[in-house]
């Protein structure tokens, strides 16, 4: 009987680099665990993960209003799909140390063949957000930034990614925004169009310029290039897509999410610059959209799991349970029941009360309802100008280094020497 044939070097080395690699990440994370201590809290909630399969309790990941979203919307897909399990079944609170080594391994277990040190060293990024570069023409349309090691983590970890950023053909700007297509490349045009306008094209509209700045900014433009002219224009209907879209949605790519994505679809949504937890509904009926609820606000409200999906800014969405029914937040001192207990604790408790105290009761239960929805709202705003200041510090960085460049070109053409 032969010898089994021995393991490729090329392959043992391949295994013994993703293995260290997994102990520097490891190493390099309890280095920031000594300093950062970061620990999130666990809510149970049902989920079917399969047409044929019965409801399941999971144990996902909330997150506190400095949470990483990232990291915990890719967490909790790899929870919800059975990748990962958290145990012991009555824990409390998890923290990123002990995930990190949970994903780390699952992407060593399922990708064998597979160089994913550089999936490895994107997951302390994940931490605070996402370097990633969207195409406005598609819903799973990316283009790689930095190392690209984003899109691998998720190309690994057989996590689709998607997003709605994307512009409706019916628009003015549709022809510039499919030319350029991607997020950094329009930007990178704002910049250098900036820089033609000495600074007055990002000019916020609190300082408007006088008259006298008016008239010379015309007598600059006068002297543009046709080439020039073109960008200017170019770059205001740019800067218009992405100040009327803050959000990082519009209504024709929600649509567009709606269509592409199949009944049943777990994947993570790309919007305003963190990711979330995206599902399609499972009724091949129905195509409502839905996010899953991780706010740390609604811990101990187990009626509140996942938020419709129906709008660009989220001011029109309504939260549903585990089966996508209306929520009805316990609230109140009933926080920390299901809808059914704390409506039948309440029904139990007022049948010695009066008619008075019965309304001041309702009255106390809609004003917590109240009170966690506008909890809700404050945590979206907070997320978009969070988002809306992470684009205005690229734009800002983008339009430095334009300056730069055009600084060391004229410096460079005043340096040549003319050979007669």
């Amino acid at each position: 009987m032969s010898e089994p044939a021995p393991a490729s070097t090329e392959h043992t080395d391949h295994i013994e680099g993703d293995h260290t690699a997994l102990r520097d990440h490891t190493n390099a994370v309890d280095n920031d665990h000594a300093s950062l201590e970061e620990v999130w809290y666990l809510k149970e909630i049902l989920f079917r993960p399969g047409p044929e399969v019965p409801p399941r309790r999971f144990k996902i990941i909330t997150q506190n209003y400095n949470g990483p979203c990232s990291f915990i919307a890719i967490c909790n897909i790899l929870i919800l799909r059975g990748d990962i399990e958290i145990l012991p079944p009555d824990r409390k609170n998890v923290s990123y140390e002990q995930l990190a080594q949970m994903v780390g391994e699952f992407l060593l277990m399922s990708c064998p063949d597979v160089d994913i040190s550089a999936a490895l060293s994107t997951m302390p990024v994940t931490r605070k957000g996402m370097d990633l570069n969207p195409l406005f023409t598609g819903v799973t349309s990316f283009r790689p930034a930095g190392s690209g090691g984003e899109l691998k983590l998720f190309e690994h970890a057989n996590i689709e990614l998607v997003h709605g950023w994307l512009v409706d053909p019916s628009t003015p700007e549709h022809s510039v925004l499919s030319r350029l297509e991607d997020y950094d490349t329009c930007v990178n045009l704002i910049a250098e169009a900036d820089h033609l306008s000495h600074g007055q094209l990002l000019q916020s509209e609190e300082q408007p310029s006088s008259s006298a700045a008016a008239g010379t900014n015309r007598s600059r433009s006068n002297t543009l290039s046709d080439e020039d002219q073109e960008k200017m224009v170019e770059a205001l209907a740019i800067r218009s897509f992405l100040d009327s879209t803050s959000s990082q949605l519009t209504y024709y790519g929600l649509f567009a999410l709606a269509e592409k994505l199949a009944p049943g679809s777990l994947v993570a949504l790309f919007r305003n610059s963190h990711l979330s937890v995206l599902y399609k509904s499972p009724n091949p009926e129905d195509s409502a959209l839905y996010t899953l609820t991780t706010d740390q606000v609604f811990l101990h409200e187990p009626s509140i799991v996942w938020e419709r999906l129906e709008d660009v800014d989220g001011g029109w969405s309504t939260f549903v349970d585990s089966d996508f029914v209306r929520a009805t937040p316990a609230g109140g001192d009933y926080a920390g029941h299901t809808g059914e207990s704390a409506l039948a604790a309440i029904e139990g408790d007022l049948g010695a009360l009066t008619l008075e105290e019965r309304a001041d009761h309702e009255l106390a239960q809609q004003l917590q309802a109240h009170e966690d929805e506008r909890a809700h709202q404050l945590e979206t705003r907070r997320r978009q100008e969070a988002a809306e200041r992470e684009q205005q510090e690229k734009l800002d960085t983008m339009k430095r280094e334009a300056q730069e460049t055009m600084k060391k070109q004229r410096k460079s053409k005043k340096g040549d020497c003319i050979l007669m």
